[in-house]
């Protein structure tokens, strides 16, 4: 039986947290402090956010950040800048 993708249905921030609604009604939330571009973002920054197949990926354009669902949900964090 193929596994299910995770999808994005919803994104949110926190004070120094980045929190994900999934399509399956699960919630995913990681510190801000492991996404440098993000965590220094104002929030009109973080609120034009797009998502990517079809909730698969997370894109900032005004910050030129791209985060993966899976990513997220196996812990991943982003290569240092």
């Amino acid at each position: 039986m193929p596994r299910s993708v995770a999808r994005a249905k919803e994104v949110g921030f926190s004070q120094d947290e980045l929190a994900v609604l999934l399509a399956d009604g699960r919630r995913i939330s990681v510190p801000l402090a492991g996404f440098p571009r993000l965590l220094h973002a104002n929030h009109e920054q973080r609120s034009n956010y797009e998502t990517l197949g079809d909730g698969q990926g997370l894109h900032w354009p005004d910050i030129d950040e791209d985060l993966s669902v899976e990513g997220l949900l196996k812990g991943a964090q982003p290569p240092a800048e």
